[in-house]
Formats: structure tokens, C-alpha cells, sequence
């Protein structure tokens, strides 16, 4: 007869996260920044409740695992930060797994067990959270702050000043009847071409950003001389714009999370307009957890499954009472190679 062990373990954990097809698609950060592995910590070479995933809380080296309820940094070795979160199996769903394994009915077990393996699921996509937050704050700023836990963490990447501006009032973009975007673009990409000889061909910004742009007098006027007021444009249309005047394209990215406190945020803030060249930005590296580098000595009892490249499942038989303990852990960190090629505007408020 099957136990709570053989229903709940590692392996068939990461199968289900890894046969999930919404787990198959990938934020906007992660095309940007493709995922390495690198062995072990060291990355000092580095340059410069709605449904939405909730990211994992910092946990410290030889520190327990933070128990996270079935809804739902860390200290710093070298030069990346650690995420580990847990869950454990409660009383009463334990029983219930019992009851149902002894039936051997799977129409009793695995609605049981599908509910466990959402909860895992969830520690592992709040995981890729934390690295699309770290990369979202790279691109919005040039820096990544890291604070939870009582840990407080900043990677300055060194952005170049030359390379951010700030809209003085008359000319931010939220002043649609005055502001000169294409120009501030336009701008904005010589600059960077003139100092890397690289071109910036894609943009990143929220809706309330595009939306300046919309509704934008200067804009509006130079696709329909006759007036401003009459053209009905659409996202299409300027999309087509921006493309035909500036060899632009622009992802509008909007996407949220959520934290453990039910408040959801923007991975992109609003006010920012983020220019970037073709092609990787740099890479988001994983290194080498503890439970992993327990995995590859052997010198563990627990089952430990790496899924997304460098995030590691990990399952620990408790035997009084008998239960078992999830644990979801990563150590990641974006490099920005080509951090020079990237010009990060505020065009609403002060930075």
C-alpha cells in the first residue's frame, strides 16, 4: 500500500510543475535575460491573493526554511542572494491522504494530492518572481535592492548617469499638449549610439506610459496633419508609428505579483521609458543551493529535483508525526552585459 512517501516526493513534484503548460511561459525578463547555470556561489565577475503569484521571502544560510500557509533575503555569500521558502503537509490533510491511500481509489487520492502539488507549484513560480523583479528593477533603474526578513541588500550595477534623464515639468510626457516624446526619443537613442555604437530598437514602458504617448498632441498631429483631434488612434496604429519614425518597438508590460501582505505591484514601474538594443541583455545565472550541492555529493536523505535551470525541490521524510516537508529554494542573479547600451528615462516624475 502506497504511503504518504510515494504520493509526495520531489520527483513527481517537479514532473507536474515542469508538465504544466502555464508554467511553459516565460515573463518578458526571462527572454531578455536567458537563464545559466554557474557551479557554486561566487558570481563577483558580474557586470555592472488574486491568483498572482506570490514571491518567495530571503532566508538566511543554515537558517530553517520560512513555512509558508497553503495560499499563499537572505544572507549574502559571495555575491548572490539565497530565496528559500517551505511548506509542510498539515494534520488534517495528512489524514485525509491516508484515508484516500488506503482506498487505493485515486479518484480520492489525487484531488488530494493536485492540491499539494498547486501549493509547491506556487513556491516554485514565486521563485521566477523574485528573479523577474530583480531584472524589471535592473531595467527601471540600473540597480537591484533586495529587502525582507530583516535583510537589506543593494547590487549596483554601475549604470552610467549619462545614460538616465529625468523630464523637467514642461516637457514630461503626462503633459500631452506640450511634451515632445519622438524628439526625447530620438534624443535618447543618439546618445547611446553615439557612446556605444550600439542602437537601441526596442523599448520597454507600462500602459500608463503608452498611453501618454496616445494621446500625445505632437504625436497625434505628425500622423494627421489635418488635427490632432482628428484621428481615433489605436495601439496598432502607433505601434506602426513608432516603428515606421524610429525603427521602434515597444512592449507594453503591465504584468503583476503579488506579495505575502495581498498587496499586487508592477514588475515595470510606471513613468519609465527603458531603451534597449537587440538581442540578450545579459543572463539571469543560478548557483548552486544547499540542497542541490547535498544532491550532487550524496550526502542527503532528502529527494531534491532541479527545475527553470537552478531552482531546487526538496522533499524531507518527518517521521514523528509522519509528514513530509517541502522546500523550495534558488540562488540567482542577472548578469547586464551590455548594461551600457540602455537608457533609462523618467518621464513623469523625479527619479
Amino acid at each position: 500500500m502506497k504511503n504518504i512517501f510515494d504520493l509526495v516526493n520531489a520527483e513527481e513534484i517537479a514532473t507536474y510543475y515542469t508538465n504544466n503548460p502555464s508554467n511553459n511561459i516565460p515573463y518578458l525578463g526571462g527572454t531578455l535575460f536567458p537563464p545559466k547555470k554557474q557551479l557554486g556561489l561566487d558570481l563577483s565577475w558580474i557586470k555592472g491573493h488574486n491568483g498572482l503569484p506570490v514571491a518567495l521571502m530571503p532566508s538566511a544560510f543554515d537558517a530553517k526554511a520560512t513555512l509558508r500557509d497553503r495560499i499563499g533575503i537572505s544572507k549574502i555569500q559571495t555575491e548572490m542572494p539565497f530565496f528559500r521558502e517551505a511548506m509542510r503537509i498539515g494534520e488534517k490533510e495528512r489524514q485525509e491522504l491516508n484515508k484516500a491511500a488506503g482506498s487505493m481509489n485515486s479518484a480520492y487520492v489525487m484531488p488530494i494530492i493536485q492540491r499539494i502539488y498547486d501549493d509547491v507549484n506556487n513556491l516554485v513560480e514565486g521563485a521566477e518572481v523574485n528573479n523577474e523583479r530583480m531584472r524589471m528593477q535592473l531595467l527601471s533603474t540600473g540597480k537591484i535592492s533586495i529587502t525582507a526578513n530583516r535583510v537589506n541588500y543593494d547590487y549596483d550595477y554601475k549604470f552610467s548617469p549619462e545614460h538616465k534623464e529625468t523630464l523637467l515639468t514642461g516637457a514630461r510626457w503626462s503633459n500631452v499638449e506640450s511634451s515632445t516624446p519622438i524628439q526625447d526619443i530620438q534624443r535618447w537613442v543618439n546618445k547611446i549610439e553615439e557612446n556605444t555604437g550600439d542602437k537601441p530598437t526596442r523599448a520597454i514602458c507600462t500602459l500608463k506610459t503608452w498611453n501618454y504617448l496616445l494621446a500625445n498632441k505632437s504625436v497625434r498631429l505628425d500622423m494627421n496633419p489635418i488635427g490632432a483631434d482628428n484621428i481615433i488612434l489605436t495601439d496598432n496604429m502607433l505601434k506602426q508609428y513608432l516603428s515606421a519614425k524610429l525603427g521602434l518597438t515597444v512592449a507594453v508590460y503591465n504584468k503583476k505579483y503579488a506579495l505575502t501582505d495581498g498587496s499586487t505591484h508592477q514588475f515595470f514601474p510606471d513613468d519609465v521609458f527603458t531603451l534597449i538594443p537587440e538581442g540578450n541583455l545579459g543572463n539571469t545565472y543560478f548557483g548552486t543551493t544547499p540542497e542541490e550541492s547535498d544532491l550532487m555529493s550524496g550526502n542527503t536523505d532528502a529527494k531534491v529535483q532541479i527545475v527553470n535551470t537552478g531552482v531546487a525541490i526538496t522533499t524531507i521524510k518527518e517521521p514523528h508525526p509522519v509528514n513530509v516537508q517541502t522546500i523550495v529554494s534558488e540562488i540567482a542573479l542577472p548578469s547586464f552585459e551590455k548594461i551600457d547600451s540602455i537608457f533609462i528615462a523618467k518621464v513623469n516624475e523625479e527619479l
